[in-house]
């Protein structure tokens, strides 16, 4: 898949902008705060019906504006051409459309453009809590598997009833208590059986990038742990009703699933350096980017934002000669340094275009067309 074009009106700081891409190489260059992420975001936001982070619509829109809009026109691997959309209104509900066509339900469109993003924020897959590591392998499982992304909806319903119930001012009702359980379990079974086959195809990935990126010299890997590794969860949610009652939310399930991320056998998380963890994280990325092109459909797009800081220069010509090998489609790239910029284009073959940002306004000034 390849985005050809994107038209934004009102998107952050991006007021009125109107640009066309390499179907290989984009690089982005600018001072901090002039919106080279947020055009990032928008690409992402084409993909996921959302933006990165925490950013609500309503924040999205440029101050003092009454909407924003993003449009992009898109072809596929097999040449099919596309256009997909947002517009949103204060106070309104948004609306997305492919080609046209009004989506009724944002899920129904997660997985028609695959997408992976590197960025600053991915610190948060270590640092932060197991609901970021849930939240990554999430993202990944439901853009090649739209069963997985309804039974993820459905079990998250079905432990709010439960959680309801537990936090009621009457004992909860057994029966019903039991009928929201087993619910619950077939999609949790479900839900682990997919988290678990994802995570042991990754690894292997994982470890290869891991390598190619490090020569060699550290040891990594994943691991999934969940509660439905140590019994039935049937029986598991019914003898936890007491405890739960008390705490008044469900201590068990697959909404407590982790994704253990290890560097010489040891937690990331205690043992890496920044550039270590900034290898790990890449690594990661560059996996996830491989597993969805390895399960079919099209080619994703990748997206790397400031991904070259805490990098030693050894580190990060090895990431620039695997993304800029045959495995890799489109690639947009932002960075503040020009020289380093024009060196990585400088290393690579093919298509490139380099624009700069400056206060919201994108320009190309550099290309090579083939």
């Amino acid at each position: 898949m390849k985005i050809n074009s994107i038209s934004l009106l009102n998107y952050k700081n991006l007021a009125d902008v109107n640009i066309g891409f390499s179907p290989r190489i984009n690089c982005f260059i600018g001072s901090n705060g002039m919106g080279k992420t947020n055009l990032l975001d928008a690409v992402y936001y084409l993909s996921f019906c959302k933006s990165t982070g925490s950013s609500t619509d309503n924040s999205i829109i440029m101050h003092e504006a009454p909407f924003f809009m993003i449009r992009g026109a898109y072809c596929s691997d097999s040449g099919i051409e596309s256009e997909v959309s947002c517009g949103f209104k204060r106070g309104e509900k948004k609306q997305f459309r492919n080609n046209g066509k009004l989506y009724e339900r944002f899920s129904d469109h997660i997985g028609t453009i695959p997408l992976v993003m590197v960025s600053p924020a991915d610190n948060e897959l270590i640092a932060g809590g197991s609901e970021e590591r849930r939240r990554f392998v999430d993202v990944v499982i439901s853009q090649y598997n739209k069963e997985y992304l309804s039974a993820l909806i459905r079990y998250n319903r079905a432990m709010q009833q439960r959680n309801a119930l537990l936090r009621g001012e009457r004992e909860p009702d057994g029966e019903m208590m039991a009928l929201i359980e087993d619910m619950m379990a077939v999609e949790a079974v479900y839900i682990h059986d997919c988290r678990k086959g994802f995570v042991e195809e990754l690894v292997p990935i994982f470890e290869s990038f891991h390598s190619a990126i490090t020569g060699g010299c550290e040891s990594v890997s994943l691991r999934y742990r969940s509660h439905l590794l140590e019994g039935d969860v049937v029986a598991m949610l019914a003898e936890s009703r007491a405890d739960d009652r008390r705490l008044g939310y469900t201590s068990k399930g697959v909404h407590r699933d982790e994704l253990v991320m290890l560097l010489g056998g040891y937690p990331v998380k205690k043992e890496g350096s920044q550039g270590q963890n900034k290898s790990f994280l890449v690594a990661l990325k560059l996996a996830q980017f491989e597993f969805l092109r390895r399960k079919g459909g099209e080619m994703p797009l990748l997206l790397l934002d400031d991904i070259f800081d805490k990098l030693d220069s050894n580190r990060v010509e090895k990431i620039v000669n695997l993304v800029a090998g045959e495995g890799f489609g489109q690639i947009f790239i932002t960075d503040v340094n020009r020289e380093h910029t024009d060196r990585i284009l400088e290393s690579i073959k093919g298509n490139y275009r380099l624009f700069e940002v400056q206060g919201g306004c994108v320009n190309i000034i550099k290309e090579r067309e083939s």
